[in-house]
């Protein structure tokens, strides 16, 4: 049975839950006392080496496997170092608990997690950054539902991952719209609970990722379920990393060189989108092809800017956002950004996807 509104206490407690027992331990007990509250005191500022020594290996997360897919379609050659391990593992909360079992050593993911990392006393910090320009998410109804705009969701049940982008859409979405938080009801999910919740009636309301609405929609579009589309962006998709990593300067010249590999092979996916249809969406998420041309058609374009200057300001209205609904403490998030790794991926991608 799913959980009501989110508020006060409960809001901690809901994090403790995403994160695991562990995690909670050191969370609850508030960040004043970490490494990251200390301004990432730990965090290695010795130059990155230029080469990577021999025999280094980076366990590197790999959701649905897509980035070794689009590693070996990109033909990109072979890293200088060698991959321990490809994890199948992509939410936030999960990403942090791999990171905290020391099982992987770099992950892709959007703004939020390192927000939560950084909450929960574990110091971890950003190497690369993606600008995304266009809404990766829209909101899905229940079957039989009358609502049809966000205005529509005060007083409804909402699906609400604090630790992951969907959750940070969401409250962006009712912050344009003028709604307060206590006009909804928040029910703390995980964005793997999302679709089960919408299928049973439990949730009125749950944001769903572009590529997941079409197989959404064929199901129970017949059925009075449909999508609400808004221009709510989440900016960030990025690479990051424990400090413990980072401070081992042969894994962070190794982090620093699959930078490249990550963002050419984001630039690669954008310019074959036939190619990524079949052997993607198609083979591997058993889509249409029609349904994998309606997701790429909303892909962004891969942004890599030189300066993370928009990126940390975008970070930083996130975590304060946050911070108004008692989610977590309001800090500065320029302690979440190892400006070593600043411009990497930049450079190694053509000037049409540096601005």
């Amino acid at each position: 049975m799913l959980s009501s509104a989110v508020s006060g206490v409960d809001r901690r407690l809901f994090l403790t839950s995403l994160l695991g027992a562990a995690a909670g331990v050191t969370g609850l007990s508030g960040c004043a006392g970490s490494s990251a509250a200390a301004g990432g005191a730990g965090a290695s500022n010795a130059p990155l080496a230029t080469k990577v020594p021999a025999g280094t290996s980076l366990k590197i997360a790999s959701y649905q496997n897509a980035q070794q897919l689009q590693l070996r379609l990109a033909r990109l050659g072979d890293p200088p170092f060698k991959v321990g391990n490809w994890l199948n593992i992509g939410a936030g909360p999960d990403v942090i608990n791999a990171f905290r079992a020391e099982s992987l050593d770099v992950a892709n993911n959007a703004g939020i997690p390192p927000i939560q990392a950084y909450y929960q006393g574990f110091d971890a910090k950003i190497v690369a950054i993606n600008i995304t320009r266009r809404p990766n998410y829209l909101f899905a109804t229940k079957p039989g539902s009358d609502i049809r705009s966000v205005e529509d969701f005060k007083g409804r049940r909402l699906a609400f991952s604090q630790g992951q982008a969907q959750g940070v859409v969401l409250l962006r979405a009712l912050k344009k719209a003028g709604l307060k938080y206590d006009e909804v009801e928040l029910v703390p999910l995980t964005s793997n609970q999302f679709l089960t919740a919408l299928q049973s009636g439990q949730v009125d309301i749950a944001p769903l990722g572009n590529s997941q609405a079409p197989a959404y929609l064929k199901q129970y579009e017949a059925k009075g379920a449909r999508v609400i589309t808004t221009d709510v962006v989440d900016l960030l998709n990025l690479l990051w990393a424990p400090v413990a990593v980072l401070n081992d300067a042969a894994k962070a010249a190794a982090i620093a060189a699959y930078i490249p590999f990550w963002a050419r092979s984001q630039v690669w996916t954008y310019e074959h989108p036939d190619v990524w249809n079949r052997e993607f969406y198609v083979k591997t998420q058993n889509l249409t092809l029609a349904q994998a041309e309606a997701i790429t058609e909303l892909a962004n374009k891969p942004l890599f800017p030189p300066s993370w200057d928009e990126a940390i300001r975008w970070e930083q209205e996130t975590a304060d956002l946050l911070a108004e609904g008692g989610f977590v403490k309001k800090f500065d998030v320029g302690e979440l950004f190892d400006h070593r790794f600043e411009g990497i991926a930049a450079k190694s991608v053509s000037a049409e996807y540096r601005r």
